[in-house]
């Protein structure tokens, strides 16, 4: 009697991903991120996505002072088997700014992902992710919708709070409420 076997997906760790990047395999060209094993690759950023990127990083950077680094395009480790790509965090201030490890779900104080033509990926693949983790509160700038969803309260089954703020509000990371964002100046 013969037995059907089918392939398995294979997962890739964490671990073997950084070492993708370490010896050149992935390079800075390649715009992928590591979601549950899988890795993702990313669309293209077009200059609406880099343009309210950028306001965005100005505004924390002059607005955050010394209270939290502000991190633009960089990696959050979260389990062994994710190493999401979000477009800025706000993350707890250290001296080495992380040159000896990438931040974790417990060095996050904001994850930031801007959404022109991934929205839906960022409100249910990487909400998901983020809310498992534990990451405490993770922002959707909606390039084409010109607003912002607010996530918060995370535990394993998703955030318990959601705020939609449109151009005429005002946002504010939990971890630093004296930052004060007006949502149209993103879109200005």
């Amino acid at each position: 009697m013969s037995v059907a076997l089918f392939p398995e997906r294979m997962r890739i760790s964490a671990d073997r991903f950084e070492k993708m990047i370490e010896t050149g395999v992935l390079t800075k060209y390649d715009r992928v991120e590591l979601i549950d094993g899988d890795m993702i690759n990313e669309p293209g950023i077009n200059p609406p996505h880099s343009a309210v990127t950028a306001r965005l990083n100005k505004l924390f950077v002059l607005s955050v002072g010394d209270s939290a680094i502000v991190s633009p395009g960089g990696s959050v480790r979260l389990g062994d088997f994710s190493m999401p790509q979000p477009d800025l965090m706000l993350l707890k201030g250290r001296k080495d700014f992380y040159s000896g490890q990438r931040p974790t779900a417990l060095d996050v104080l904001l994850l930031v992902d801007i959404s022109d033509s991934s929205l839906a990926y960022d409100q249910s693949t990487k909400r998901s992710l983020y809310a498992r983790y534990r990451v405490r509160e993770y922002w959707v700038v909606d390039v084409q919708g010109r607003r912002v969803y607010v996530y918060s309260d995370p535990s394993a089954d998703g955030y318990a709070q959601v705020h939609e703020r449109a151009a005429a509000d005002t946002v504010s990371p939990q971890a630093l409420p004296t930052v004060q964002i007006r949502v149209g100046m993103l879109f200005a």
